[in-house]
């Protein structure tokens, strides 16, 4: 292109990609070429030519030192999203990786969603994944979006509200999350300077007014620091940190302060030349000015989830000034900077910490992936994880863990393995015995006991707070209720199988295939998980079966088709399914009728709520029965139930003092939970009635009960809440 902007500006960018040998910076050439082509007669709301965008970015990525197939991909960034450039084009010309990371940063525009927040959340949960694979991905993506922000007075002014919300809701805690300080300052303070541009400019004058009046004082600080190192021989750097304008508003806005009252918007940084002058720079300054205590923080000890190191005091400073020291390296200093980036800035040197600065978190993204294929539900579970506030917790044998702020002992099971989480039962904190919704705080000691006969409910979900955990809970509910399910449906096709003289299911593989096929299907566990969920009917189905083992020469059994046709209403058949009570996702009883063993029983087959279980002299059951007849089932009794049920208990008392408390402990006497009770309002009235939901074994218990509680001086009745017929 001839424009003298764009000259210019191509310029400036290659001059920055010294670090690149010929043959890659020949590639870069090469795809500012294809994307010139690409966006020719495309401009910005500015008026420049649009492929001056591609060059900005390519240019902040060429700043951060990335490679030569970032900068091809930050310069066709835009070209698959806005000129019909496909990703076979980039790939055949450039090559796999590069057309991956061009795809990944690309927008679905072009996909159908409900709704703009769907399409946002499907394109965000895209560009995570693809920045799990290759985070290069991601710092494309953030040098867009910072090019964008900071000519953001050029696009209209009604999209400033939206762009800026978006920046501080993903990228600025993305770029906070990755270490990657200097992006997630800028972008933050270019965000609130447009969502709040009255509020920005003032803060900006009283930052500037304190940097004035404080100058003296940072002055004396300084050289009495400098005089104190010398001394002691530590060669230092000192450096000032400010605190971002955005942090000053949210700390002023949260606790009702003025600017002049939040005291820790400035820092004093010493940057010593190895770790352990760290610690020994500590003691010089804690000679020269008093700590302030419980002001101390190791970040060194116990880095942050994104990398960060560095050791925090508070020093009362001359006139009892109080300001903050950060004491670092010069590598620490460099991680806080630039975080993951700090990969590409100093190339082959080690990590101080001995991994890449938010690793980690990249990679359990695909762990979430492969559990989460909602876009909306992938979203939820990552947000939790993107702001970096942590605590610092250890096993017994003194391995450290890393979790978000408001952890639980849930969590943490999870953290150190799905396994370990599923399995939880009890944990102990300092060794005291805990409930599993304990939030951690920072030196914790946790231990988890496990059972092999524990299992997630879905009550954790409200107990966790990583992404990691809310993701491996949805995933075994899901897998649980589905196995449930599918396995309510064989049952329910072999009773139906039965009923037409068939003892068992079909072992011939062609006839399964058939069947399938007709009832379109696409394997076993599918046909069983709809027949669970009343999606189909399994007697519909038994007659396909049927007439395919008929094609093949096989009869109904006439003994077995006799007896199930002509089997009384009080027989007992293997047909029925049998019912204990045991927790199954797809079996549900009733609340309407809430029924017992002992009482007589109907189930309907329910579309959405799996099979329910209704008393059978039930109103709401014999509603279903009359219109829809089908989707009942065959049901019964265990002999042994193997848990308690619930049932409602109505109980008419003299009011007095004391009375509830005396029945209650009755209740209990007699083997019996409270799960639910109400009562009249007028608590004035000489009688009321107290309504309970009771646990229950079985009829005969619930009979007994009453019995017992009618023998009670102040209880006028008691009766169980029979459904109405």
């Amino acid at each position: 292109m001839s424009y003298p902007v764009v000259v210019s500006a191509y310029a400036e960018f290659l001059e920055k990609l010294d670090y690149l040998g010929e043959a890659d910076l020949a590639l870069v050439e090469e795809a500012f070429e294809f994307a010139a082509q690409a966006h020719t007669g495309q401009f910005r709301s500015s008026g420049d030519p649009y492929i001056t965008h591609p060059i900005a970015v390519a240019e902040i990525c060429a700043s951060w030192k990335l490679d030569a197939q970032a900068l091809m991909a930050a310069l066709m960034h835009d070209a698959m999203e806005d000129c019909g450039v496909t990703r076979d084009d980039i790939a055949r010309q450039f090559g796999d990786t590069v057309a991956e990371l061009v795809d990944g940063l690309t927008k679905l525009d072009k996909l159908q969603f409900n709704s703009r927040e769907e399409n946002q959340a499907e394109s965000f949960r895209k560009m995570l994944l693809a920045m799990a694979r290759d985070v290069r991905v991601i710092l494309v993506k953030l040098a867009d979006r910072t090019h964008n922000m900071r000519t953001m007075s050029d696009m209209p002014r009604s999209k400033w509200g939206r762009i800026s919300t978006e920046t501080m809701e993903i990228h600025v805690p993305i770029a906070n999350r990755l270490g990657i300080n200097r992006v997630y300052r800028e972008l933050q303070d270019l965000a609130f300077k447009h969502l709040y541009p009255w509020r920005h400019d003032t803060l900006v004058k009283a930052q500037g007014r304190s940097r004035n009046r404080r100058k003296d004082v940072v002055q004396k600080i300084h050289a009495e620091v400098d005089s104190a190192f010398a001394k002691s021989g530590i060669k230092i750097r000192l450096g000032n940190q400010e605190k971002t304008l955005y942090a000053i508003y949210k700390k002023m806005d949260g606790k009702r302060l003025s600017f002049a009252q939040v005291t820790d918007s400035y820092a004093v940084r010493v940057i010593v030349p190895n770790l352990i002058d760290c610690y020994t720079a500590l003691g010089v300054l804690h000679q020269v000015f008093r700590p302030v205590p419980s002001k101390f923080r190791d970040y060194i000890a116990n880095p942050k989830s994104n990398g960060y190191q560095s050791l925090h005091t508070t020093l009362v400073g001359p006139s009892g000034v109080s300001m903050d020291f950060q004491i670092r390296t010069e590598d620490m200093n460099l991680v806080d900077e630039y975080g993951v980036l700090t990969h590409w800035m100093i190339q082959a040197r080690a990590m101080p910490n001995g991994e890449q600065p938010g690793n980690k978190w990249v990679q359990s993204l695909l762990d979430i992936q492969d559990e989460t294929r909602d876009a909306h539900e992938f979203w939820d579970n990552v947000r939790v994880d993107l702001f970096p506030d942590s605590v610092y917790v250890f096993t017994p044998k003194n391995q450290m863990l890393t979790l978000p702020r408001g952890a639980t002992v849930l969590d943490f099971a999870y953290a150190i393995h799905s396994n370990v989480g599923e399995r939880t039962q009890g944990a102990r904190i300092n060794n005291e015995q805990v409930p599993l919704s304990t939030v951690l705080k920072s030196g914790d000691v946790v231990e988890v006991s496990t059972s092999p006969d524990a299992a997630p409910h879905p009550s954790w979900l409200s107990i966790v707070r990583t992404g990691r955990a809310k993701s491996k809970i949805r995933y075994y509910l899901k897998t649980q209720g589905q196995n449930e399910t599918a396995a309510l449906g064989e049952r329910l096709l072999l009773q139906a199988l039965r009923a037409e003289g068939i003892p068992q299911l079909p072992e011939d593989k062609a006839v399964w295939e058939r069947l399938l096929t007709r009832l379109e299907a696409r394997n076993k566990v599918e046909l069983f998980n709809d027949i669970g969920q009343g999606k189909r009917i399994a007697v519909f189905a038994a007659k396909q079966v049927v007439d395919l083992l008929a094609e093949q020469g096989q009869r109904p059994d006439a003994v077995l088709l006799s007896q199930e046709r002509f089997k009384t209403g009080t027989s007992t058949t293997t047909t029925a399914l049998v019912l204990d009570g045991s927790p199954n996702a797809a079996v549900k009883y009733a609340k309407c009728c809430r029924p017992v063993p002992g009482d007589p029983i109907a189930a309907h087959l329910d579309r959405n709520a799996g099979l329910v279980v209704h008393n059978a002299q039930c109103a709401v059951c014999k509603r279903l029965l009359a219109k829809d007849a089908e989707h009942f089932v065959d049901v019964e009794w265990a002999d042994e139930p193997a848990s308690e049920f619930d049932t409602g208990v109505v109980v008419t008392i003299n009011n007095g003092k004391g009375v509830l408390g005396k029945i209650a402990a009755e209740i209990a006497a007699m083997g019996s939970d409270i799960t639910h009770i109400t009562m009249d309002d007028e608590v004035a009235m000489d009688t009321m009635a107290l309504r309970f939901v009771l646990t229950v074994r079985d009829r005969a218990q619930v009979e007994l009960l009453l019995r017992q509680l009618v023998k009670l001086p102040y209880v006028l009745r008691a009766h169980r809440v029979l459904p109405a017929a």
